[in-house]
């Protein structure tokens, strides 16, 4: 498991957002947002700048009464967002660092805020030839989404494009995957990046994609 970072670093009063999905960091999450909790969350994230948590369910939805989640999670950073529809916000969020909850609470609406400690951003190494296959598969699905997507906003996956950097191939494969998420949250908590892509490698050489 990765260091944590010291006790001035940790997360206070961190605003959780549960999901059925699983954020990696660097990757790209739209969300859509129309319960007054999180519009409010959402709304205080702006102003301030600061980042909200996600993190997967575990028992629960992701709408009505807070649902218990696994206590491993992705900080979500607001790039962007619209109000087309009254009470619809769609925002568009980055994967920033990771972080592992210690105590959480919920307020009077529903909403999770966490005391959380940042798990300190992985070892990153260039991608070893044996899974060059695995940054030429990115690349590829890449060139696609750009070429049926010329916005870069809009984009499932988000510049810049590391094909050289372990990490950031094995957490976009790992999103890509079409394996359970409870499987995607074990691959988000890894903190060796060879080791990720190596299970994804496998993964892809048994499902003869590579």
């Amino acid at each position: 498991m990765a260091p944590e970072e010291p006790t001035e670093a940790r997360l206070v009063d961190l605003p959780i957002f549960p999901l059925g999905t699983v954020l990696f960091p660097g990757g790209t999450l739209p969300l859509r947002v129309f319960e007054a909790r999180y519009m409010d969350m959402v709304r205080d994230c702006m102003q301030r700048g600061s980042p909200f948590g996600v993190c997967l369910i575990v028992r629960g939805r992701e709408v009505g009464e807070a649902a218990e989640h696994e206590p491993v999670g992705c900080l979500a950073t607001i790039t962007d967002w619209d109000m087309q529809q009254l009470g619809l916000l769609q925002i568009r969020t980055r994967g920033d660092r990771r972080f592992r909850i210690d105590a959480s609470r919920v307020q009077a609406d529903g909403l999770i805020r966490a005391d959380a400690r940042p798990i300190e951003p992985e070892n990153d190494q260039p991608v070893p030839e044996r899974f060059a296959a695995c940054a030429a598969l990115v690349r590829r699905i890449v060139e696609d989404l750009v070429e049926k997507e010329p916005s870069a906003l809009n984009r499932m996956v988000g510049e810049p494009y590391l094909y050289d950097s372990a990490s950031w191939v094995s957490n976009r494969l790992s999103e890509f995957l079409p394996i359970p998420v409870r499987a995607k949250q074990k691959l988000m908590e890894l903190s060796d990046p060879l080791a990720r892509l190596s299970i994804v490698h496998r993964y892809l050489e048994q499902h003869r994609v590579l």
